[in-house]
C-alpha cells in the first residue's frame, strides 16, 4: 500500500511540475502532453515492483523429494532381487532335473549291463553244459565206411523214419546246403579244426550256408531223396576239408559211438 501511495504522488507532481513550467520545455502556452492515465501508469508501476509469487505445489521440499527417490529406488530394488530369485529357483530346478535324469540314465545303464552280464553268464553255463561233439542222427547203424557192392562207400548209413532230426556233429559253419548228385539233398559243415562233416539224403534243410551252427544244433530231417534203398543218414567226415576218412573212428575218439 505505501508503495502504491508514492507512485501516486510521483505522478501527481509530474503532471503539476508540466503544467507550471510549459514553457520551458518549448511548447506553446496553455499545451499540455499527458503522461498517461494516472492509473495505468500506478498499475505499471505496482507490476514492476511487485516480487513474483510462486504457488506452493511449485516450491521444493527436499525432504519429500528424498523420501520419493526413496522410494523409487526401493521398489526397483525390490523388482531386480524378485527376477533375481525368480532366475536363481529357475537355475536350481534345472540342476535338480538334469540331475534326476543322469542318475534314471545310470541307473539304466547299470541295469542294462547286469542283463547283459547276466546273459553271457548264462550263455557261459550252457557252453559249459553243451557237449563238444553229438550223434549225427538217432537210428541204426546199417553200413560203414569202404568198400560196398563193388563201389567204394565213403561214409555211414544210419536208419530211421522220415523226419528224424539230423544234427551237426560240432560247432561250425555251412558252407553248403541245398542238391547234391546221388544225395538228392545234403549239408556240408566246416568245423572250427577245418573238417568238413557231411549229411546226405536229407528230406528238409533247416539251415542255410553261411549259418553258424552249434553242436547238436538240428540242420535238416532225414529222408530218402537221391539214390537211396530206404530212409537214412548218410554221414561222411573229409579230413582237412577233403580227405575222407572213416567217420566211426573219428566219431569214437571223441565219445559218440554209432
Amino acid at each position: 500500500m505505501r508503495t502504491r501511495v508514492v507512485v501516486a504522488a510521483l505522478v501527481a507532481g509530474a503532471f503539476v511540475v508540466g503544467a507550471t513550467h510549459l514553457d520551458t520545455v518549448g511548447k506553446a502556452a496553455g499545451e499540455v502532453t499527458p503522461l498517461g492515465d494516472t492509473a495505468q501508469l500506478a498499475s505499471s508501476v505496482t507490476r514492476a515492483t511487485a516480487p513474483e509469487v510462486l504457488p506452493v505445489a511449485q516450491i521444493a521440499d527436499p525432504a519429500a523429494d528424498a523420501a520419493e527417490l526413496g522410494r523409487v529406488v526401493q521398489i526397483q530394488a525390490d523388482q531386480v532381487a524378485r527376477v533375481a530369485g525368480e532366475q536363481a529357483a529357475a537355475a536350481e530346478k534345472a540342476a535338480q532335473e538334469a540331475r534326476a535324469a543322469a542318475e534314471r540314465a545310470a541307473q539304466e545303464a547299470a541295469a542294462k549291463e547286469a542283463a547283459a552280464a547276466a546273459e553271457r553268464e548264462r550263455a557261459a553255463r550252457e557252453a559249459a553244459r553243451r557237449p563238444l561233439y553229438v550223434k549225427p542222427a538217432e537210428g541204426v547203424f546199417t553200413s560203414g565206411f569202404g568198400a560196398r557192392w563193388g563201389t567204394r562207400h565213403n561214409g555211414v548209413d544210419i536208419a530211421n523214419s522220415i523226419g528224424t532230426p539230423v544234427r551237426s556233429v560240432a560247432e561250425g559253419v555251412v558252407v553248403e546246403a541245398g542238391p547234391a548228385s546221388g544225395f538228392g539233398l545234403w549239408v556240408r559243415v566246416r568245423h572250427n579244426d577245418g573238417t568238413i562233416s557231411v549229411y546226405g539224403h536229407v528230406n528238409e534243410i533247416l539251415a542255410r550256408a553261411g549259418q553258424h551252427v552249434a553242436a547238436g544244433e538240428q540242420i535238416a530231417t532225414m529222408g530218402n531223396r537221391g539214390q537211396s534203398t530206404g530212409p537214412h543218414l548218410h554221414f561222411e567226415v573229409w579230413l582237412n576239408g577233403s580227405q575222407k576218412i572213416n567217420p566211426q573212428p573219428w566219431l569214437a575218439e571223441r565219445g559218440i559211438q554209432l
